[in-house]
């Protein structure tokens, strides 16, 4: 609630959190997504208790945690890189702060067994973590946190260190493991098909503000601010000073799939073409006005293909006209 963080003192502290309120629900997937520097790690840390709140109150559950250890918070945080003991045992990493808190052995082992059995990596217990590949130890680092049987799970860029195809993979043993365990996790990412795909709601942080925090659905439909219209989604959606008939002091919004090819509309020139596969980029410039303005239009590949130097009429689909204050840069009324 509230949540400031600051560096330093007096005139010179740098504050790096602005006053970052939420409230999650018991149960609920959380993901902090933005820009590499935003404070998002930042703000996860102070949850987990490895840095100082400078004003503002974390609770969890019934309890203000402000003032208490890591230890004494009832969480588990998986880390970016890793973070296992190389000299011992995937079984022992597991099971060692289990052993710190004198858990009986048995109930140890039952745990580590049935947290194995989750992850798929009951073969790998007796193995050393260098014998491991990137994604089985991020699974050993996630085993590790359920044998906690944590009140929250704490997620911090786990899936930066990983190939595209094993993040692919382990994105979807993430949203396994919180559908079979159903425990209440905040997760680190500045990756946005992370977030999306993760969420059940996520928060959009950009310099230490909260730009707006909801469901993927809302925070790609109706997106709060130009910095989360431009940040969520690929490509960015297209934020137009100089479209036709804008009003005076609006940013006109429009995603590059929401953007139709037509006889009559707005004239592009067209500046470059790139295939994707199933899908094609086309970049024009306003025919008629701004020329430094770049339009973005996603078509699928069957679509005619637009000559570079040619031009290019699309049309906004109706619903899909997002307006934006040109000075705060906060949304306004949708169009029809």
């Amino acid at each position: 609630k509230n949540i400031i963080k600051r560096y330093g003192v007096g005139k010179t502290a740098n504050q790096v959190i602005h006053g970052v309120s939420a409230d999650i629900h018991d149960g609920e997937f959380v993901v902090i997504v933005g820009p590499s520097g935003c404070g998002k790690s930042t703000l996860l840390r102070m949850v987990a208790g490895l840095e100082e709140v400078t004003e503002g109150e974390i609770s969890i559950g019934n309890r203000i945690v402000n003032n208490l250890e890591p230890s004494e918070r009832d969480i588990a945080m998986v880390f970016q890189n890793y973070a296992l003991y190389p000299h011992m045992s995937v079984f022992d990493n597991m099971a060692y702060g289990l052993k710190i808190a004198k858990v009986p052995p048995a109930e140890i082992k039952a745990r580590v067994d049935k947290a194995a059995k989750i992850l798929e990596i009951g073969s790998f217990l007796t193995r050393k973590p260098r014998e491991l590949s990137g994604g089985q130890r991020q699974r050993v680092a996630m085993g590790r946190a359920i044998v906690r049987q944590p009140q929250v799970f704490l997620f911090d860029e786990p899936l930066s260190n990983l190939d595209a195809k094993l993040r692919a993979q382990t994105r979807l043993e993430i949203q396994k493991l919180h559908r079979e365990l159903g425990i209440t996790s905040l997760f680190v990412t500045h990756d946005q098909v992370e977030a999306m795909t993760l969420a059940q709601r996520m928060i959009v942080m950009n310099a230490g503000v909260m730009e707006q925090f909801g469901t993927p659905e809302e925070v790609y439909n109706r997106p709060a601010t130009t910095f989360v219209a431009s940040f969520m989604g690929s490509p960015p959606m297209n934020l137009l000073k100089n479209a036709p008939d804008a009003p005076p002091g609006i940013i006109v919004g429009v995603r590059p799939e929401h953007l139709d090819i037509a006889p009559t509309g707005w004239a592009l020139q067209v500046e470059a073409v790139e295939m994707l596969g199933a899908e094609r980029l086309t970049y024009g410039r306003w025919l008629h006005g701004a020329a430094d303005e770049l339009v973005i239009v996603r078509t699928e590949e069957s679509s005619d293909v637009a000559a570079t130097g040619s031009t290019l009429y699309v049309t906004p689909r109706a619903g899909k006209i997002h307006h934006f204050d040109a000075q705060s840069g906060q949304r306004t009324e949708d169009q029809p």
